[in-house]
């Protein structure tokens, strides 16, 4: 790193979240729960349930807080180590809506304008929708930020939302005359089960909100449901390729190499190589047979943790006590900078 005065020389941290808002699936497992795991091990982390996310569109508030203990259950099976990071639920951290405030005044309309998943998400309707659906960009760049995060595991999807970040990161420290103070957050999206699409539609994420059950394998089906579902999985006629070039234009094959290959830790060549030539006959049960070895363990350890909500709590609380103490004195900082009166 050079000696530049506009370059963060904080310590490396990463952060990252998944909304209470429905069950996990495979793809929320592949593309996120499992890569925490390897996270924890190299870096400081913090793998927050972001609540104040879920609540931009209407959560029952009756199901609300089984829904973030559901979470933090998935976290813990999938191997998320509570003594090597920091797992908590947003809500209970008012760093995240103290500072979205504070980068509310420094963010610009125009490059909320531009974020296209709001426009997505609101389709014809966006004069019916949230302030805070419009706004859960910074947010997401207050939770980054209130603890100085330097990298975010996120979807192409959240690509975009990250660049807003940076650009509210990189302005704060312009405006103010703080060069350094907030890092540039850099994104981590490469390696197996990025991007995990619908079982019915391979151009269309994996997605909770997906009317449709068969699109997604939840990490709380069974044996008999995972095989029925990779049965049913959209395919053609076609046999499987020797190369990966051959995928190009047969997007559910290439979904379903792709989720062969993230849970056997192999590349998709390899996969290809070793299933050239053979139909969907043979692929899919050996799919389905994969899928179940590899979930089963998690389901379980999961069912084991939301039979205990209590210990979920403790969990919780504590990793809210460890992420506030973290955020407090930066917030503390910002609030210096900003110029209000301490009294």
């Amino acid at each position: 790193m050079s000696d530049r005065p506009h370059e963060y020389h904080g310590p490396e941290r990463v952060f990252s979240g998944v909304q209470p808002s429905g069950a996990l699936h495979l793809g929320n497992y592949l593309g996120a729960l499992k890569k925490f795991v390897t996270l924890q091990d190299r870096h400081d982390c913090l793998f927050c349930i972001v609540d104040l996310h879920a609540i931009t569109v209407w959560q029952d508030p009756g199901d609300l807080a089984d829904q973030t203990r559901h979470i933090a259950a998935a976290y813990l099976a999938s191997g998320v180590d509570p003594g090597k990071a920091i797992i908590y639920a947003q809500s209970r951290v008012s760093a995240h809506t103290e500072l979205a405030w504070y980068l509310n005044c420094v963010a610009r309309i125009g490059w909320l304008n531009r974020m296209t998943q709001f426009r997505d998400k609101a389709g014809r309707n966006s004069e019916r929708m949230s302030v805070g659906l419009y706004d859960y960009p910074v947010l997401q760049a207050a939770d980054i930020l209130a603890f100085k995060a330097t990298h975010v595991p996120v979807g192409e999807d959240q690509k975009q939302h990250l660049e807003l970040s940076r650009d509210i990161a990189a302005k704060f420290n312009n405006d103010f005359n703080v060069p350094g103070f907030f890092p540039l957050p850099e994104p981590l999206i490469s390696g197996p089960g990025a991007r995990i699409m619908s079982l019915r539609d391979g151009s269309g994420k994996m997605s909770k909100s997906d009317p449709s059950d068969m699109s997604r394998i939840n990490l709380t089906d069974d044996a008999d449901t995972i095989a029925r579902k990779f049965r049913k999985a959209k395919t053609d006629p076609g046999v499987i390729p020797e190369n990966p070039e051959a995928l190009g234009d047969r997007p559910e094959l290439a979904n379903l190499i792709g989720i062969y290959a993230a849970l056997a830790d192999m590349s998709d060549q390899a996969v290809l190589e070793q299933y050239a030539g053979e139909g969907f006959g043979v692929f899919k049960p050996a799919l389905a047979e994969l899928a179940v070895e590899k979930l089963r363990p998690v389901t379980e350890l999961m069912g084991r943790y939301l039979a205990d909500p209590a210990e979920i709590d403790r969990i919780l609380l504590c990793g809210a006590d460890s992420a506030d103490e973290i955020a407090t004195p930066i917030l503390a900082e910002v609030c210096d900078i900003i110029g209000f009166w301490k009294g």
